[in-house]
């Protein structure tokens, strides 16, 4: 599994997205950061209050120059399921994240174990979440990977991180 370092360049992300078309990594120009947030999938009970919080925040991360997508390992359907029945309105939605591009990116990854308490099959496989700030240059700023479903930022954090950042000009951290 790779270990992204900040300061250095990222791989590419190239993922369908259910807005239509592919949505590049290398095509963004945000004024400050690409946000790019991995989550569990349709299966996940943990993921809907989680991309309900993202959702409710997206115009606030606009303001600040951060451009925003949430990625999974779902299928079309399951994407399109999660986004519906999650009533996520905002949040660009990318589906069909490979098991080999997740674990380029650092992103652990699980095998199914079933059905979960939100009463959903897992699929066979899956990534584990994870949140990735990206500078313009598509170098990595910071990035927050999980083990589990759980122990993930909150995106109030997140955008009180982003405005230190932006009035200080703090550079990343963690590339030693």
């Amino acid at each position: 599994m790779a270990m992204l370092k900040p300061r250095t360049k990222t791989p590419e992300l190239e993922i369908d997205t259910l807005a239509g078309g592919k949505w590049r990594l290398s095509d963004q120009k945000p004024e400050n950061f690409t946000m790019i947030v991995a989550y569990r999938g349709l299966h996940c009970p943990i993921c809907r209050p989680y991309l309900a919080e993202l959702d409710r925040n997206i115009d606030e991360f606009k303001k600040r120059g951060v451009e925003v997508i949430a990625i999974s390992s779902d299928s079309k359907q399951r994407a399109q399921t999660a986004k519906d029945e999650w009533r996520l309105e905002n949040t660009p939605i990318g589906y069909g994240l490979s098991m080999a591009v997740a674990r380029e990116w650092g992103l652990y990854v699980s095998t199914s174990i079933g059905k979960t308490s939100s009463g959903v099959v897992e699929p066979d496989q899956f990534s584990e979440p994870g949140l990735f700030l990206v500078k313009p240059d598509q170098t990595l700023y910071a990035s927050s990977i999980a083990t589990m479903p759980f122990a993930r930022p909150h995106f109030k954090d997140i955008l009180a991180a982003v405005d230190v950042v932006i009035a200080k000009n703090y550079p990343a951290r963690g590339e030693a």
